[in-house]
This record gives structure tokens, sequence and C-alpha cells, in this order.
């Protein structure tokens, strides 16, 4: 068990901390002298399809009517009340954000105010960040290395402090935790952060969502993500449920407008549209049912090199070596995926790999076979 009180961290350690994400396809294009569009980023766990064409005739129309002149909409109760219906969940107890990322810097901050966070690892570099912002204090909590192949599966961390870190299905694992366990830990801890940004994408995973026990539980945040399973990361949406006293609180705290006019619109659009929403998500979880199994297959041809079973569409290899050298192979080709040197518990014979198109997962695992013959 690792402990970091950030109370008494000086300038120097905050320095040192790696908070590293994936999904640096830009800087990557620019070296490499390409277009972002000859990438092939499998670093950041985006769906590879293009948008549905509703979010770029909402974006267009933005556009054309000259909407984005006037500030947008400051309390976002359009928005809430698409969100509040979607999920049959009063809209005073929804607050969109600037993606899952400003969400999850105040969800720090709420458990900042309720005692020592623990947060399960590896695990998303971001809950660490937040926890930083505000000088809370945490621990680590390490989970196994290794895993059944059937989900859900039984969330393994005990209670050990007054806050805890859930991420639905995990990231980097991939696993999908089971939501009874869930609940009955949700009776243990002070707050409950639970974080589903990937659960839409996972076949199967909304029967596990927390979403409904938010009505019951005012101990529990739910984050959730819309720019992962649309593939519109650079519009920045998602949104939490919970307490409506704590985020009527963190509302006057945060930015006046948190959101731009286009967020807004596309989220409408998204939401309030079922049928595309339900013909989307199919669409996905096929994909991903059939293209892990597909590079799974490929990549466990290779010597020396274990690939970790995932409920979602994205996965970790493991290495006898290290994975440094094949790395930098792939990066020369145009080929992004996720070292795990910032993941804690991990090292630089673990990375992680997100699904991509057939034609795009061809090419990636042949040049992972490739690098793995230099």
């Amino acid at each position: 068990m690792n402990k970091l009180n950030t109370n008494n961290l000086n300038d120097q350690d905050i320095k040192n901390i790696n908070f590293k994400h994936g999904g640096n396809i830009l800087t990557q294009a620019k070296k490499l002298n390409l277009l972002p569009s000859k990438i092939i980023d499998s670093s950041a766990s985006l769906v590879p399809f293009e948008p549905p064409k509703l979010i770029l005739d909402v974006l267009i129309s933005e556009i054309k009517t000259l909407g984005f002149r006037y500030y947008p909409e400051r309390n976002l109760n359009s928005l809430r009340e698409i969100i509040g219906e979607f999920h049959q969940i009063n809209p005073d107890n929804i607050l969109p954000g600037n993606g899952a990322s400003e969400l999850i810097t105040w969800a720090g901050y709420e458990a900042s105010k309720s005692g020592a966070s623990c947060i399960p690892s590896p695990g998303f570099v971001d809950y660490e960040r937040s926890l930083n912002c505000w000088n809370a204090s945490f621990d680590y909590s390490e989970l196994p290395k290794n895993w059944s192949n059937s989900f859900p599966q039984t969330f393994p961390i005990k209670p050990i402090c007054d806050v805890l870190w859930i991420t639905n299905p995990h990231n980097p694992t991939g696993q999908l935790w089971d939501k009874k366990s869930l609940e009955i830990i949700l009776k243990k801890y002070k707050l409950v952060i639970c974080d589903e940004a990937f659960l839409a994408i996972t076949p199967n995973g909304e029967k596990e969502s927390l979403i409904p026990l938010t009505k019951t539980y005012d101990n529990l945040l739910v984050i959730r993500s819309l720019t992962k399973l649309f593939n519109i990361a650079g519009l920045r949406l998602g949104y939490i449920i919970g307490s409506s006293e704590k985020l009527k609180k963190w509302n006057i705290k945060r930015d006046p407008w948190p959101l731009n006019s286009f967020a807004i619109k596309a989220g409408i659009e998204l939401l309030s549209n079922k049928i595309l929403y339900e013909e989307w998500t199919s669409k996905i979880h096929d994909w991903v049912n059939t293209e892990k199994n597909w590079v799974s297959n490929e990549l466990s041809k290779i010597k020396n090199l274990k690939v970790h079973n995932s409920s979602t569409n994205f996965f970790l290899i493991e290495s006898k070596f290290s994975l440094s050298s094949n790395i930098h192979y792939l990066e020369k080709k145009g080929i992004l995926i996720r070292e795990c040197n910032s993941f804690r518990f991990l090292n630089e014979k673990w990375a992680r790999i997100s699904l991509q198109t057939r034609k795009n997962n061809k090419i990636l695992c042949r040049e992972i076979q490739n690098s793995f013959k230099k």
C-alpha cells in the first residue's frame, strides 16, 4: 500500500508526479509530418467511427444560425432535462460538465471534504490529479494483476478509508464490476465516486450502472461521458449524477459557462434521440465483441506476450521484457499505444491497446508482431 498526503508535497514533488494520458495524436502527427487522420491512435479509448451525421448537422446549424454569438445557457437547464429524461433522474441531481475531466476535478473537491480517498490501482491518473488540486489525502490499493475471463466480477477492494473511487469498467484493465458488489460497498464509505465513462461502450455494461442507486444513496456520485462513445473528444461533454445539494455547491464555485453552445446542442440531440442512441450503441457493442476476439487471437500468437481479457474496447498486454522499444517502433510507423509507466503498479512491460476498425486492427497487429522481430 502506497500513501501520499498532498498537504506535504513541495513544488518539486508536484513537478515530478507524472499525469500522463493517451491520445497525443496531434503531437505525434506533427512530429511525423502527417495528417492526424493518418495516425492510428490506439492509445486513446475512443470508438473509431465517424460521429453520427446528426451531430455534424447540429454543429453546422449552430454555425449557420450564428447561435454561438450568445452566451450559453447558464444553468444548462435544457441539457439537464434531456439527461434526466434519458436516465429517469431528477434534473436537479444532474450536472453537465466540460468532459468527464472537469467533473472528476469537482469530485476531488467533494472527496477532500469527506476524508481520505482510496484509489484502486493501477487506475486512471486523473483521480490523483483531482485530489492534488484540493490538497486531499489518498491511498493506493493495489488490484490483482490477474483476473477471471468472465464478466461482471466482484469488486475486490475492502474499506480502508473514507472515500472510494471506482471506474466501471476499470481503466486500464477493462474489468467490469458487478452492481450488487458495488452496492454493498456503498454502505461502507462516506463517499463513493463511480466513473462510468466507458460503460455505454461496454456490451451488457448498462446492467451494472449505479445511476439508479443515486436515488437511494446520497453518498454516491456517478460520472458519465459522451465524448468517448460518439468519438467527439474535442467537444468535451460529460455529466455527473448525485446529491442535488452537493452539485448546487459545485455549480456556485465553478466557471459560469463550463460548456460551449456546440457541446450543449450536441448533448441535447444525442440523448433526445433514443432510436439513434440505441442503434449506435448496438453497433458499438457488436464491434467490441468482434474486434476484441480477433485482435486478442492475433496478438496471442506473439511469444512472451500475454493478452489480458477485457469487457470493453481496450485491454492490457504484458510482456516478459520491456515494451519501450516496441512502442518507439510503432510510433515511427504512425501507431500509438498507451505505455503504462504512469499507471501505479505497472511498468514498461505493460501497455494498453484500444480497438480500431478491422482495417486498422490488421495494421496494428501486423506492426506489433513486427516490433517483436526487431
